[in-house]
């Protein structure tokens, strides 16, 4: 105990002597690895994030080295991202999705928080490289929010890529209370039937490729960011590459996702993430993941309104990008209110549709602002 309040003591000696910035970022460092290792929320992401956080911030640390270069060498070019695209790409069943085609227009719906945010970052960021960037925090897909933050060339890369990726992993905090507070208790008790369909090979296997021509049509400037995950869904439904499948989605996925977290702290420096404009871009990107989780649980409410079959407004949450952990939220939330309501295929095919929809919203974000650049 002694050693404890001794260390306590040190502390509070180094944060008078004007250090009081690098001990709120080890704070931060600390929680993160708290939340990854105590209530397991997304460890993968967190658990690199809250240290790579905690040793960037010490003076002269060798460790600003290492990870200016892998920052470089991954984000900077957008390797990490589109390598993590073909990993996620191979993780995700599109058969949810298109045994039942109307999820498609929940995962558009829990977009709104993009173009909400765009307009609000378009007040305090006047230079559109920089609120446009911002918005795009809404896709709730860090691969999206590096790709275009680049492309765009925002003075707030480092930020942008701390946001996105920190409110993913958080989304488990961040959504059920929006959810709870736009739903009744018998809205979220609703039942829905899963009726699976039959979707041919062929059709999974035409699905990535077509969505990937009409995508490289109209956005071409997108064409790396849905070409990647359509090519590692690809590898998952072509039949013939079954070990490429399973490393793209494990080893591969966890090793980039891992490199990602630890570079990601490489902007976590206090003279970097202490100031006025990185806390408002944290501020607008968390704004547009409650804007997002309400735009789709809204859009479920009015579907009800026409609908004669009625549907779980919560699934409508599980629009956003946050794959797969949105839709298991959704499911969690529905087995919380009775133990026999299953979403998960829903809410799942919902969360699939929100993966495309995002890196849609990225492609319409690009096309409206690469042409002013």
């Amino acid at each position: 105990m002694k050693e404890l309040l001794s260390l306590f003591d040190g502390l509070l000696a180094f944060g008078r002597d004007g250090n009081w910035k690098m001990i709120v970022m080890w704070i931060i460092g600390g929680v993160l690895i708290y939340l990854a290792i105590k209530k397991e929320m997304e460890p993968t992401l967190l658990l690199p994030i809250g240290f790579g956080c905690i040793i960037m911030n010490f003076p002269g640390s060798g460790a600003a080295g290492p990870l200016q270069t892998l920052y470089n060498a991954g984000i900077a070019n957008e390797l990490f991202p589109l390598i993590l695209f073909i990993g996620i790409g191979a993780m995700i069943d599109f058969g949810p999705l298109l045994s039942n085609p109307k999820m498609m227009i929940f995962g558009a719906a829990a977009q709104f928080g993009i173009f909400f945010t765009l307009c609000m970052a378009s007040i305090f960021f006047p230079d559109f490289r920089d609120y446009a960037s911002i918005a795009i925090i809404g896709a709730a897909d860090g691969p999206t929010s590096i790709v275009v933050a680049n492309k765009l060339g925002s003075h707030y890369v480092g930020a942008i890529t701390v946001a996105a990726y920190s409110y993913m992993a958080l989304v488990p905090i961040i959504q059920p209370p929006v959810i709870r507070a736009l739903t009744t208790e018998k809205e979220r008790k609703i039942r829905m039937t899963y009726k699976p369909k039959n979707v041919s090979k062929a059709t999974k296997i035409l699905f990535p490729i077509i969505i990937t021509v009409v995508a490289c049509i109209f956005a071409p400037d997108a064409g790396a960011l849905i070409g990647f995950l359509m090519f590692g869904n690809l590898i998952r439904e072509c039949g013939v590459l079954d070990s490429l499948s399973e490393t793209a989605q494990k080893v591969l996925a966890n090793l980039i996702t891992i490199f990602l977290g630890i570079t990601i702290a490489f902007n976590m420096t206090a003279s970097q993430f202490l100031n006025v404009n990185t806390l408002l871009i944290m501020a607008l990107g968390l704004l547009a993941f409650i804007f997002d989780t309400a735009g789709g649980v809204l859009f479920g409410k009015l579907y009800n309104v026409f609908a004669k079959e009625k549907i779980n407004p919560m699934i409508g949450a599980a629009g956003i990008s946050a794959f797969p952990m949105a839709g298991r939220i959704v499911h969690k939330m529905g087995l919380k209110e009775d133990p026999q309501n299953f979403l998960l295929m829903h809410s799942i095919g919902v969360n699939v549709s929100g993966q495309i929809a995002s890196v849609i919203a990225g492609a319409l974000i690009l096309k409206i602002f690469v042409p002013m650049l």
